[in-house]
């Protein structure tokens, strides 16, 4: 859901903070405009059931939740940039199993820039989307992982929308 007033963490029903964060050695590469930016810090609240994520930002820092359970996945700092822009200069994921069950840096580098891409900006994002379904297969040991199917599961998206 876009907003023209940014999202709180009072805009959303239920929040928990990450409770056992560990930071993540490998974040994206990508400069996102001063537009982008803006648009980011505006938040997304999920619609509905099948959509996943809560993300919302606090100062420079951009708060990812689980929709359903309000538990909190990533955060990552974001810095300005010479010449405009911004970029994620540090991230921190949660670390208890219970709660998120990582698949490693590379992983969470690629989810961290899906949810802002997909989600938040309502890019297309296929390249990052195709990864996510690789990182997937190779972690499950499945190579016949239905693409549709991972990303619904993991983003709340289906192929291409």
């Amino acid at each position: 859901m876009t907003a023209d007033v940014p999202l709180t963490r009072e805009s959303f029903r239920r929040l928990h903070p990450i409770s056992t964060s560990r930071p993540v050695s490998q974040v994206p590469d990508r400069v996102w405009t001063d537009e982008d930016w803006d648009r980011i810090r505006r938040g997304y609240h999920a619609r509905d059931m099948d959509e996943k994520w809560n993300v919302f930002v606090e100062g420079d820092v951009l708060l990812m939740h689980r929709s359903w359970t309000g538990h909190g996945v990533y955060e990552a700092s974001f810095a300005p940039v010479t010449g405009g822009g911004r970029k994620i200069a540090s991230a921190v994921v949660e670390a208890d199993r219970e709660r998120y069950r990582s698949m490693g840096d590379a992983y969470d580098c690629l989810m961290m820039e899906l949810i802002i891409s997909a989600i938040v900006l309502g890019e297309p994002a296929a390249e990052l989307r195709a990864g996510l379904v690789e990182l997937t297969a190779q972690a499950s040991g499945d190579q016949n992982l239905p693409s549709g199917v991972v990303q619904h599961s993991v983003l709340g998206l289906r192929s291409g929308s």
